[in-house]
Order: C-alpha cells, then sequence, then structure tokens
C-alpha cells in the first residue's frame, strides 16, 4: 500500500498534537502519515514540524492540493470548517472534520453536499461518542423501561470565541443523539427552550417519546464541570459519568483511517447534520431568549 499523506488544518487545536503523535511518532496507522501543515511558518507549526517530522507548511487550505491524499480540519471555531473543508471535499478529498462539524446547519448542509457531488469520504463526530460510559449507559437502557428523558451535563461557553456554545457544547448533543440511536433530526423540527443564569445555560427540547435537557456550565480556568449523563424510563434510572481518557482523539481518527480504507462516501446525512441541527435549535431559542439571559 503507497502512503496516505495527510495534511492539517488548524494546528492551534490541541487535538493536533495527539493526531501528529498517533500518525508520525508511534505509527498506530500504518501507511498514513501526516505531511502538511496550514497556516504558515507560524511558532505553533514549526515546533509541530520538529516534532513529527513534517516537511510541508503551507498558507492556506486550497495549497494542500496536490500535496496530500486526505485532510483533517481541527479548527477550533466551526464556523471556519465550511470554507476550509469544501474546496478539499470538491475535489474528492476524504476528510476529517474535528468536532463540530459545522457552525450552522446551512454551513453543515453545504459541505455535505459538496462530499456527495465529489462522492468524498466525510467523518466527523464527538470523541465523547467512545467513552466507556456511552457504552455503559447504552447497556444499561434496557433496564430502564420505556426511555422518557436524556439529561446531559457538561462544559460549554456561550460566549465563547469559537462559536459559542458549538465549541464544547457538541459533545453533549451527540452523545445524547447516541444514546437516542442516533434519530434523524431535520432542521428547525424542534421546539426548545432555554433560560441563563450566570454560568449555566439550561436547554429543553423533545425527540420523538424522549425529552432532552441539556446543563451547560461556563469553565473557568480553576474549574470545569463534567461530562454527566442520566437516562430516566419508566421503570429505572442510570447514570454515568462520561470521562475522555488520555488518547481521547484515538476512536475517531481511527474511523476516519477505517472510512478512507474502504474509500466510503457520505452515505447518512443525518449522521453529520443532526447534532448541528439540535445544537442550532438551543443557540437560535438562546439569542431570542430576553436579553440572552434569565
Amino acid at each position: 500500500m503507497s502512503m496516505r499523506r495527510i495534511g492539517i488544518i488548524g494546528t492551534e487545536n490541541s487535538h493536533v498534537d495527539q493526531f501528529v503523535r498517533f500518525l508520525n511518532i508511534e505509527e498506530r496507522h500504518p501507511g498514513n502519515r501526516a505531511v502538511a501543515l496550514v497556516g504558515g511558518r507560524t511558532e505553533r507549526n514549526e515546533a509541530l514540524c520538529r516534532t513529527g517530522s513534517i516537511g510541508l507548511v503551507v498558507e492556506n487550505p486550497a495549497d494542500l492540493l496536490g500535496h496530500v491524499d486526505a485532510v483533517i480540519v481541527s479548527s477550533r471555531d466551526g464556523r471556519t470548517h465550511r470554507e476550509q473543508a469544501e474546496p478539499l471535499l470538491a475535489a474528492g478529498l476524504p476528510v476529517f472534520v474535528d468536532k463540530p462539524f459545522a457552525g450552522s446547519v446551512a454551513d453543515a448542509q453545504a459541505l455535505v453536499a459538496a462530499a456527495e457531488r465529489s462522492r468524498a469520504t466525510v467523518v466527523s463526530g464527538s470523541a465523547l461518542r467512545f467513552v466507556s460510559g456511552i457504552s455503559y449507559l447504552t447497556d444499561q437502557a434496557g433496564q430502564c423501561g420505556a426511555l422518557r428523558q436524556v439529561a446531559m451535563t457538561g462544559p460549554a461557553d456561550p460566549d465563547s470565541e469559537y462559536a459559542g456554545l458549538f465549541f464544547y457544547g457538541i459533545h453533549q448533543v451527540e452523545a445524547a443523539l447516541q444514546l437516542l440511536g442516533d434519530p434523524v433530526v431535520e432542521p428547525g423540527s424542534l421546539t426548545t427552550t432555554v433560560s441563563r443564569h450566570g454560568d449555566t445555560v439550561v436547554a429543553l427540547t423533545r425527540i420523538g417519546d424522549v425529552s432532552l435537557t441539556f446543563t451547560f456550565v461556563t469553565p473557568t480556568d480553576g474549574e470545569q464541570t463534567s461530562f454527566h449523563a442520566t437516562l430516566i424510563g419508566t421503570s429505572g434510572v442510570r447514570a454515568a459519568a462520561l470521562t475522555l481518557p488520555p488518547d481521547y482523539t484515538a476512536p475517531p481518527l481511527a474511523r476516519f483511517i477505517d472510512a478512507c480504507d474502504r474509500d466510503e462516501p457520505q452515505k447518512d446525512r443525518s449522521a453529520v447534520l443532526s447534532p448541528i441541527a439540535v445544537l442550532e435549535s438551543v443557540t437560535d431559542a438562546l439569542a431570542a431568549a430576553p436579553y440572552g439571559k434569565d
């Protein structure tokens, strides 16, 4: 097998340290290597080049064309993902878009459309989907009877410079949808109410027969609430901490490499669109609330 050359966009994200380590240092995925970084010869990129023995640094995402066979987009601000990924998907390159997939439903739809037109592989997803707490709750769901509520808690800042709740809130949303079996959520289909008091935003919505409660608590330099999920059913309750392990980006990267190996085009639009539809309903409700807070 020839070497799959991977370019990385959004190197300010600490996730990139793990990606470079997995690919170039530990060589967890033989035949795959990070060979190029986007963003110019910054101090950060120079350090990554030294760490991972990466030889190519370009200014813009489109400059990767002709030099790489796949791309990781890891920019912190999901609002930049469409501009960065769309031309690469249009060219047929496989792209892994780190969380969140996009900063709006419109951008997410555009990325999926670009992938469908070129039959390119596009993968995205929260690392929280792969933690042991999710596996435990999935196994235990049958002990709760008919599910009536999923309650999620975790850190997220509605005023974050990285698209507000999209930056960290996507973890709660994707985990909740996985616990529900990843239902299709059409944009604009949810009725969502939001209250904000100080550092906490609480969002309530419903998918089918199940109520969803999301509690987003703004982290500080010294404090950060943990991710947690509770399932409430007609005959029982199950709860679990959702703890990210040290190498938490390893499963999403492995999923992307596997999709590339199978040359898997985008098949299920809802897999990447539904979480963005849910989170946009939350942020729209928050923006519409009086003065944006309770």
